[in-house]
């Protein structure tokens, strides 16, 4: 499977206002963005994500899933920390 796969199916699913994926063929990171986080846990986040892809998990076409789930304002602040000094 190809991030680009993964990146079409939760843009498919999912109103994400970003999405962001990489990965090596079986082992992919993904960052979402959304207002659909907003108030959630970071486990039920990761079940947001997880949903939809949760048939390429069960058939090992995904094998390994590091998901970062964030609202527009946590991936604001998170941007605005990585900026270097």
């Amino acid at each position: 499977m190809e991030p680009i796969e993964i990146k079409k199916i939760l843009e498919s699913t999912l109103a994400l206002e970003e999405i962001h994926v990489k990965g090596d063929g079986n082992h992919f990171e993904v960052i979402a963005i959304g207002k659909i986080f907003d108030g959630m846990s970071r486990v039920k986040k990761q079940q947001i994500i997880y949903g939809p892809l949760m048939e390429y998990i069960k058939t090992s076409a995904i094998h390994a899933l590091q998901i970062n789930a964030l609202t527009p304002a946590e991936w604001a602040r998170n941007k605005k920390l990585m900026q270097p000094l």
